[in-house]
């Protein structure tokens, strides 16, 4: 007799487990429906903070650069200050063409 229970109850929770399964799946698919847009916040979020680097980074990459150069000849700031302003335009320059780009390309076409 115990051995008829424990061969029931694998079953039902199959069952059950099965049902909950399908409702999830349903419940993610309305919901999916519902927001859209939360993977191209995401992709907008990603691609300023990647902007944001580029404006920070290409000048300060430039400047290091620069020092370096600057110290092995002997010719402290003008190297660094050159290479600095040069990375700024390199990060404004990616500004632009992020601008020009259209915002379904990079938002996965809503």
């Amino acid at each position: 007799m115990a051995e008829d229970e424990s061969d029931r109850e694998p079953t039902s929770q199959d069952a059950r487990l099965t049902s909950l399964d399908e409702r999830l799946k349903r419940a993610e698919r309305v919901e999916d429906e519902r927001r859209p847009g939360a993977d191209s916040r995401l992709l907008r979020r990603s691609a300023g903070s990647q902007l944001a680097q580029n404006l920070v980074g290409m000048p300060f990459g430039g400047f290091v650069v620069g020092f370096l150069f600057d110290q092995w000849f002997g010719t402290v700031p003008w190297i660094a200050l050159a290479l600095m302003f040069i990375g700024f335009a390199g990060g404004v320059l990616q500004l632009m063409k992020a601008g020009k780009q259209s915002p379904d390309k990079d938002a996965g076409k809503q």
